[in-house]
């Protein structure tokens, strides 16, 4: 029973991977599978790793297991401290995170093959699709920090890819460049979490950093202060990842990917991958208070944020964005109060699936929604009414004007944090070129170039 368990985990993780490896060789070799054949690869990878993911959550429930720990070996070791451990971790948390990816990726994916008929990109499309499903499944299951940043890495690269996925324009490459440097800052925060993580317990393994048991029910080890060191890193990373406070000018940015991949990302997964980062983590915040009221304050804040700007978005997948980001700010709000009720992280667990559910099936309408709402108009003959602003005063223009420039995060970003940056680059770069023309010495001295010889006249005799 237990090698037949352990088969489940393994094919749980396998059958994205070889949907991914058949979908990318076709590609490298020239092939062009059709939309039929890429459509069914994809689904039958999904249906595979769903049931085993289901088979698998059904066995747990039979014998009564609240963990189960597929240990792959260690892939690397650097003496003393660090070992790269392949570990898969199945518990109440990532088994309906797992199951939950392969629901909402089948469905869009079942979306997408009709809304990207005939695109030029459909292969690319769903390659890409096959590789952020591969991420988020392994990292739900992750059971060491390592795994769980190789399918953090995976979830990255897919949605900025997807992010400019219509290549030809300008904007889409623009905007995914900017998403992906906010990325680059939450996976620095995350391995820098990681090294922390090594330094302290020895091992990237989670058991060893939050202590023995199933989750929520770990008590971790290292004090508070270490604690509260390791967890605001990882929350940074979760920033980052999940659009929080002070990166949520990236999320409207996200919004220049095809509705499918906007589903699924920004609606329902790939945003609440920096919740599940901090569930997956959850005794860390029963360690430290002060790291409680920053996932609190944090959480509070960017909902807030995103209720406000969400109201004046003129588009209306930038408004299911900032809905969506106003929930996940909840979400993470709640992870902070389990510091003081731990029955909260369940409350917090359900409420991120059920939200993904409802998010994905309102991405997903959206399209038609627009097209719905046109036609009736046109039915009419007339502009339905639409909301207005109210009764001016100062205080409501100034909160409109402040929503409409969403708060000018990326602008303070820019100001405040990547010129600074930059600066001090260039500056090094500067120094740099002046000691190396130092050491150089002065140049050579310029050959004196001989002047050109007169053209020779012919004399009379040879004329």
């Amino acid at each position: 029973m237990t090698s037949f368990r352990d088969g489940l985990g393994v094919v749980t993780v396998a059958a994205p991977a070889a949907t991914t490896a058949a979908l990318g060789t076709a590609l490298l070799l020239g092939l062009r599978p059709g939309e039929r054949l890429t459509h069914r690869l994809l689904q039958t990878g999904v249906a595979v790793g769903l049931f085993a993911s289901l088979g698998l959550f059904a066995l747990m429930l039979a014998t009564g297991d609240r963990d189960v720990v597929i240990d792959l070996g260690t892939w690397a070791h650097v003496p003393p401290d660090y070992h790269f451990r392949l570990e898969f971790l199945f518990d109440r948390l990532s088994v309906p995170f797992a199951i939950l990816s392969f629901v909402i990726c089948g469905t869009v994916g079942r979306f997408a093959t009709t809304y990207l008929h005939r695109e030029v990109g459909y292969d690319r499309f769903f390659l890409l699709y096959a590789v952020f499903l591969l991420g988020m499944v392994t990292a739900a299951v992750s059971g060491s920090v390592e795994t769980l940043f190789v399918g953090w890495e995976l979830v990255g690269l897919s949605s900025v890819l997807l992010i400019g996925f219509f290549r030809e324009r300008a904007a889409p490459s623009r905007n995914a460049f900017r998403v992906w440097v906010v990325y680059r800052l939450a996976d620095a925060a995350l391995l820098l979490a990681a090294v922390l993580t090594h330094r302290l317990t020895g091992e990237g393994d989670f058991h060893h950093l939050l202590g023995d048991g199933a989750w929520p029910d770990e008590v971790t080890g290292v004090t508070a202060g270490q604690a509260g060191l390791i967890g605001g890193l990882l929350l940074v990373a979760a920033a980052g990842k999940s659009a929080l406070l002070p990166f949520c000018g990236w999320l409207p940015r996200a919004m220049e990917g095809p509705t499918p991949s906007s589903a699924v990302f920004y609606g329902a997964l790939s945003v609440h991958l920096g919740a599940f980062l901090l569930l997956r983590v959850s005794p860390l915040f029963a360690a430290s208070l002060a790291l409680s009221v920053a996932a609190v304050a944090l959480g509070l804040g960017t909902a807030a944020f995103a209720a406000v700007v969400g109201r004046v978005q003129t588009d209306i997948k930038s408004a299911l964005a900032f809905a969506s980001l106003t929930q996940v700010g909840l979400i993470v709000a709640e992870i902070g109060v389990g510091h003081w009720v731990p029955f909260v992280w369940y409350v917090a667990l359900t409420h991120a699936l059920g939200h993904a559910c409802l998010r994905t099936l309102q991405f997903v309408r959206a399209p038609s929604l627009l097209l719905d709402y046109r036609n009736v108009e046109n039915a009419i003959g007339e502009t339905l009414p639409r909301g207005g602003r109210g009764p001016r005063s100062p205080v409501r223009d100034a909160v409109y004007r402040y929503a409409l420039d969403r708060g000018n995060l990326d602008e303070m970003l820019q100001d405040y944090f990547a010129r600074p940056f930059l600066f001090v680059f260039r500056t090094l770069s500067a120094w740099e070129r002046k000691w190396e023309n130092w050491l150089d010495g002065p140049p050579p001295p310029a050959e004196t170039a001989r002047p050109p010889a007169p053209d020779r006249i012919p004399s009379e005799a040879t004329a």
